[in-house]
């Protein structure tokens, strides 16, 4: 147009040849060319809606020239676009390609089942509502499992004939299943319905404990044993070695291994696909804070069994027939009603299975909080197999999968670390009982109060403090290893104090401090005693006149006994010492001894407790951002695998052995053992207390190192947005 003298047009501007390049380009540039319309002068916003040339070519001054004016005509077809008056899209378009890239396949539906979904059902159709039953569920698990049984063991050894050695087996099926099972469960149970999974827990959680007290129905009723003598016969007597008759109630030995597996089998999915599904439906920063409370509610069940299983345990255990019994709590052939505890977990463990059952697939919303993520998975070749949507729906892909898992640095840095956590929180959790009995002289009902006030307060409180202040801070992956990292130095550091707040060995007849009348120790065994024959397999610690603990009345040769205001004391004892302090009844009578341990001299209790709650809570405040890192450095379809290898680890290095360890520690430092009239050892007795403080610390020490440099490892790799 400008190298002619031909009419000076606008409506001819748009059919320059410029236009006609940009006509193929993508639906974009129309876009933006589109806008140049309503961007230009008042003339311009106005696109041609007809021929140009007929209805603007009349009202020129000079003539148009005829050869030129058809090729200009072509071009307004590529205008056609500036129909679809739609507003510009490309600020929406984003955000909905990024919602569409994530899983097509989640079935987010309606709480209920099939084609009944109520409206009242679907209040519980949230993350909140997942997360109560969940805790309820966490809940029953450890009040059966870690608080029932434990507390109930002892009375199933003296009921049905079993060794330690028997019941070591019962306590320890339960982890033999959970390692069998835990990685086939999260591997398969990854693209299937978690909390169907769940409810399969409920009802194996709720079989087992009835299983395990099924042999209380099937055992008949309890025979009591003939009362046996504390005190020093006035006639000596011959004690004869009986070797034990195996009797046919150690064969509910296999009853109740069987229902510690199949507790095993209800606790698998628990802690692998039910914090996954946690994590799958909320989004990051509020994922931690969600695993911290239903980890929280695991550490209170115990607690719980331990309350509930010891109040059980002062009614007789025949309770569920008419018979009178003449016995109290305080004869040794006492056996509480341990059997109650376990109908009471069934049915709650069953009144689970319908709220878990009528959840969907996914909640709703989990597609919008997935596509939010940003995954900090370590980064190598293997996420091209994961770019595959068939990849893990075979087993054949199991062995990948797994492979893949153990190659990832992080993964394996933060389970490593979980395992030694583990294999100090049993150890202590096991033993924290007899290091308190031991090292303060308490009863060992009293001891194991204690231990519970600071234990499970402690690891509930960390936990819920771990996963507030990763959720409050939103801390990324790497932060959140290195919070947990802190928390483990600062257990370790709080660890080392311990040392410095042991007791001394307390003054004890014949092992710390010479009998009267005798100048060696090393044996409880004394001129003062010999007449009696006293057995040591019967502890029963007293307390002399003289300060001095003795092993029993009759290794004190004491000859009479009386109670007085509940408490019993013994009389004419030959083996206590001159009167350091004088004790008499209201008839005259010099008590010589009385039942229970000498008090201690060790003042160090309170500040022990202030420094190993501290411990505690540190120790399990790093629980929840461990978790929270494992599932974030991980690929999405391999969260519940990662959880399966972690819990299997645990128990592998950690739960398994960390009683094992400690044990063997603690029976390092003991000073006198108990032998029957067989000549066969059994538990110990007494115990150098400076030296099972060394023990223990020590092997806290070699545990702790290993988390402390989690932080650390992990790689410095671009994340990936999926």
């Amino acid at each position: 147009m400008e190298a002619s003298g031909g009419i000076d047009n606008p409506a001819f501007v748009p059919s320059s040849p410029s236009f006609r390049r940009m006509a193929p380009e993508p639906r974009a540039e129309e876009e933006v060319t589109s806008t140049s319309y309503l961007s230009g002068s008042p003339e311009e916003q106005t696109p041609p809606s007809g021929p140009p040339e007929q209805s603007e070519l009349p009202e020129q001054s000079k003539p148009p020239k005829p050869p030129k004016p058809p090729k200009p005509l072509k071009p307004p077809k590529p205008l056609k676009p500036l129909k679809l008056p739609k507003p510009p899209e490309p600020p929406s378009s984003k955000p909905r390609e990024r919602v569409q890239v994530q899983p097509v396949e989640l079935e987010e539906g309606l709480c209920g089942w099939g084609n009944f979904t109520p409206a009242y059902l679907q209040r519980w159709n949230n993350p909140k509502g997942y997360l109560f039953y969940y805790c309820l569920l966490a809940l029953t698990q450890g009040i059966v499992v870690n608080g029932l049984v434990n507390i109930s063991i002892s009375t199933i050894e003296k009921r049905y004939q079993l060794s330690s050695f028997m019941t070591g087996l019962v306590s320890s099926s339960y982890d033999i299943s959970f390692c069998l099972l835990s990685l086939f469960v999260s591997f398969y149970g990854e693209r299937g319905h978690k909390p169907r999974w769940l409810a399969f827990a409920s009802f194996m959680l709720g079989f087992g404990s009835l299983i395990f007290s099924l042999p209380h129905f099937t055992s008949g009723k309890y025979q009591l044993a003939s009362v046996f003598k504390d005190t020093c016969p006035l006639t000596g007597f011959n004690n004869t070695c009986q070797h034990y008759i195996t009797s046919s109630l150690s064969n509910y030995l296999y009853v109740f291994i069987l229902g510690q597996m199949l507790l095993g089998i209800g606790g698998t999915p628990l802690y692998t696909l039910g914090t996954a599904f946690i994590d799958d439906s909320v989004p990051t920063h509020l994922s931690s804070l969600y695993i911290g409370i239903g980890y929280a509610m695991s550490v209170l069940g115990p607690a719980i069994g331990y309350v509930l299983g010891g109040q059980l345990l002062t009614i007789y255990i025949d309770a569920n027939v008419n018979m009178e019994i003449d016995i109290t709590e305080d004869d040794p052939r006492w056996l509480g009603a341990w059997w109650i505890g376990f109908l009471i977990s069934c049915l709650l463990g069953w009144s689970l299975i319908i709220p878990f059952s009528c959840f969907p697939k996914h909640l709703p919303g989990t597609s919008v909080v997935r596509a939010g993520k940003v995954s900090q998975v370590h980064q190598d070749n293997n996420i091209t197999k994961f770019e595959d949507a068939e990849f893990g729906k075979s087993f054949k892909d199991f062995p990948a999968s797994l492979l893949i898992l153990l190659k990832n640095p992080a993964f394996m840095c933060l389970v490593l670390s979980t395992t030694t956590e583990a294999l100090i929180t049993t150890g202590f959790a096991t033993f924290l009982p007899k290091y308190i009995e031991n090292q303060f002289g308490k009863s060992s009902s009293y001891a194991a109060t204690l231990g519970g006030i600071v234990l499970i307060p402690g690891a509930a409180l960390g936990q819920i403090l771990g996963g507030v202040i990763v959720s409050r801070f939103r801390m990324s992956c790497k932060e959140a290893m290195k919070f947990a990292a802190f928390s483990s130095s600062a257990a370790f550091l709080l660890t080392m104090t311990l040392i410095f707040m042991k007791c001394p060995n307390e003054a004890f007849a014949g092992v710390f401090q010479p009998f009267k009348g005798a100048e060696s120790i090393g044996n409880i065994t004394a001129p003062c005693n010999l007449r009696c024959n006293c057995s040591r397999s019967f502890y029963y610690p007293v307390c002399g006149r003289d300060s001095l603990q003795y092993f029993s009345p009759c290794i004190a040769a004491c000859t009479a006994s009386d109670k007085i205001e509940h408490q019993k004391v013994y009389y004419n004892c030959s083996c206590v010492g001159q009167k350091k302090r004088l004790l008499s009844t209201v008839e005259g009578d010099v008590i010589d001894a009385q039942a229970g341990k000498c008090e201690s001299r060790c003042k160090n209790l309170p500040i022990f407790f202030a420094f190993f709650f501290a411990t505690v809570v540190f120790t399990f405040m790093s629980g929840t951002p461990i978790t929270v890192a494992i599932l974030r450095c991980v690929f999405d379809r391999q969260h519940s695998l990662a959880l399966g290898v972690q819990f299997m680890l645990i128990r592998l290095l950690g739960t398994i052995p960390g009683p094992i360890c400690f044990g063997i520690a603690i029976d390092s430092s003991c000073v006198l053992w108990d032998i029957n009239d067989c000549g066969v050892r059994g538990a110990c007795r007494i115990y150098d207390n400076p030296k099972m403080a060394y023990m223990l610390v020590g092997i806290s020490f070699v545990a702790t190192r290993t988390p402390m440099s989690v932080g650390n490892t992990f790689p410095k790799r671009p994340t990936v947005d999926h």
